[in-house]
């Protein structure tokens, strides 16, 4: 198998010569406003649904607790996924909606920011946290709940523009 200097280490943004990684030196770009909306979901019995809307879980405020935790998150991304810059996030607005049809919940995070880089990264990182709080608040309800569809679903900003799912 051949290689083009395109796919050579020195060309991929996140190792240098050596093919070692470093994180990416981002202070000549411009800073733009930047948006991106990842979501996820929870997929669970329907009676574990009907107990955590009836607010009948045994830790607490299910929904509640899992909001927060997703904001938290995306405000750490840079502490979890090695070479993320840390970031000065200006937004972070986290929805979870009962699903019935799933049964479950949908999870979406909004993160926006002005800065030289993407938040892509903490987009996904909030609905994550989201999804294990919500499974960690709810598990003494149902330990089969099953976390899937981790998605990015929009971004904007930045040299590469938008991108839509």
């Amino acid at each position: 198998m051949t290689h083009s200097d395109a796919d050579s280490p020195a060309s991929l943004s996140h190792l240098d010569a050596q093919g070692q990684a470093h994180m990416v030196d981002v202070s000549a770009k411009d800073q733009t406003v930047r948006e991106a909306i990842a979501t996820a979901h929870v997929k669970m019995q329907p009676q574990t649904l009907a107990q955590i809307e009836a607010g009948n879980a045994p830790k607490g405020d299910v929904l509640g607790t899992a909001r927060i935790a997703g904001i938290m998150a995306a405000k750490q991304t840079s502490n979890l996924i090695p070479l993320c810059h840390p970031l000065p996030i200006q937004k972070v607005e986290l929805e979870i909606t009962p699903d019935p049809a799933l049964p479950g919940y949908q999870i979406q995070a909004t993160v926006k920011i002005k800065a030289e880089t993407g938040v892509e990264m903490e987009a996904l990182t909030a609905v994550s946290v989201a999804a294990l709080t919500l499974y960690d608040m709810a598990k003494a309800l149902e330990k089969s709940m099953e976390i899937g569809g981790i998605r990015l679903l929009k971004k904007t900003g930045g040299k590469s523009g938008e991108y839509w799912a």
